[in-house]
């Protein structure tokens, strides 16, 4: 699918991938609705996609709500006319180990709250966007692509129980809605980034950095321009569905 024109909604856009995104899509002439949680990091995406597309409109919303995520993508529609694609990138973290032991005691758990948030938006929320969407594109007979982000930590990794579970769950989600809307003409695909130089990993300490990124065979973080450039190959491949594509510079976890 020819991306110029397309509208096209990207969650967690304010910032890190989900302004790279947005940013390559503007680039390449979409018409945007660009969601997120954080109003003023939310306007200032938008104001940079805006400097080459002016068909930019950007939306707050909590997208583990539902009566907040059904009520924006009526207005998405009602203020383009219809809805090409979705990008759902929104997502957070809460690590740590599900039980923390010191001298053979057990001295924390990780907190239901703590579980409960990361499921919420990370899983629920693109459950909810994902199916607004898909509903939109078929109620307005839209040819439509759907592209979920999820993580190599889908595997399992160390310290991220919810985080982990969550990613796997939008894994197997991608295949699942690739199948049962395919014959609606809508493509269904997942990212799975490796460790990226977002805004949070490049506040670590540099020795925390080196930890993650030496067990990487291309020994770097990679760029959220990475994965917004996997995000085009999907959007624009008409034979691509049902498939995660791992963009993770040779590491698996």
């Amino acid at each position: 699918m020819d991306i110029k024109d397309k509208v096209i909604a990207v969650t967690g856009a304010g910032a890190g991938i989900g302004r790279s995104i947005a940013l390559e899509l503007a680039k390449k002439g979409a018409e945007l609705a660009l969601i997120d949680i954080n109003p003023p990091a939310l306007e200032e995406t938008a104001n940079l996609c805006r400097r080459g597309n002016n068909g930019t409109r950007s939306y707050c919303c909590d997208v583990s709500k539902e009566p907040l995520v059904e009520e924006t993508f009526n207005k998405i529609v009602a203020d383009f006319g219809h809805l090409n694609g979705l990008i759902n990138n929104a997502g957070i973290v809460r690590d740590g180990l599900l039980v923390k032991v010191k001298d053979g005691a057990v001295v924390g758990k990780q907190s239901m709250a703590n579980w409960q948030s990361v499921i919420d938006v990370n899983l629920t929320g693109v459950f909810l966007c994902g199916r607004e969407a898909a509903a939109k594109m078929i109620s307005d007979g839209s040819h439509g692509v759907i592209i979920n982000i999820s993580s190599i930590s889908r595997a399992g990794n160390f310290g991220q129980s919810n985080y982990s579970a969550a990613k796997a769950g939008v894994a197997a989600m991608s295949v699942t809605w690739a199948k049962e809307l395919a014959r609606h003409n809508i493509r269904v695909a997942a990212i799975a980034p490796g460790f990226v130089a977002t805004p949070m990993v490049m506040a670590m300490k540099p020795e925390a950095r080196t930890r993650i990124t030496e067990p990487t065979p291309l020994k770097r973080l990679g760029m959220p321009e990475e994965i917004a450039m996997t995000v085009s190959f999907i959007f624009e491949n008409d034979f691509f569905t049902g498939r995660v594509i791992e963009v993770d510079g040779g590491l698996r976890l």
